[in-house]
């Protein structure tokens, strides 16, 4: 059974531009496979641990510094926990606003939480970094209210979806698909824009992995 780690980035619940696109798709995936699991992470809700100095230490000790002591590895303890959580979905689906050229800050605090040695990458120092992640995939919902894709400087620079594509291929997610409703504002039509990227969600299914 497949299961779908649905990841939302937004604090704005159902106003949430990214989050319409992504339960258009859901919606849209369930009505065709309706046996696949769906598990949301609401990273606004969710009680995520801080990525403080434990964690940071135990991390670093798969790297040669230091040891395992007992308060880093109940630290590490609360990190395996969050990320089996991510390790055990087939297909992610992120809604992703942008928030100033970035990724939301919950979005980024999580990813630091998960992405960790022996748990999502590999590293050898001679091969460097490898993804330990195999036949997963992405699917991808951005917005953003001015920026779009080939626009002028002026409306700002895109570290959102480049850095989202670099952490996916990082850990090993090859299959990625995305959908962009950008910008959402700055747009002649904003309604008919909203509803073409909402048939472009829609139809995501059609591509599954």
């Amino acid at each position: 059974m497949t299961k779908i780690l649905y990841i939302a980035a937004s604090p704005r619940g159902a106003m949430s531009q990214s989050g319409k696109l992504a339960e258009a798709y859901l919606a849209a995936r369930q009505a065709a496979q309706p046996e696949i699991r769906i598990d949301r992470l609401d990273l606004w809700r969710a009680d995520l641990p801080e990525f403080d100095g434990d964690k940071a230490a135990a991390k670093m000790t798969f790297f040669g510094v230091g040891d395992m002591d007992a308060p880093r590895q109940s630290a590490w303890d609360q990190v395996v926990t969050v990320t089996n959580r991510f390790i055990e979905a087939d297909e992610y689906v992120l809604s992703v606003p942008m928030w100033n050229g970035g990724i939301p800050y919950k979005l980024k605090q999580y990813i630091d939480i998960i992405t960790q040695p022996g748990l999502l990458f590999g590293f050898d120092p001679e091969a460097g970094y490898s993804g330990l992640l195999r036949g997963k995939s992405a699917r991808v919902f951005y917005t953003s209210g001015v920026y779009a894709p080939g626009a002028h400087a002026k409306y700002g620079t895109d570290h959102h979806s480049t850095y989202l594509d670099w952490w996916l291929d990082f850990i090993g997610v090859a299959k990625i698909e995305t959908v962009r409703f950008q910008p959402s504002l700055l747009t002649a039509d904003p309604t008919g824009d909203q509803m073409k990227a909402l048939d472009r969600a829609r139809d995501l299914h059609l591509r599954q992995a």
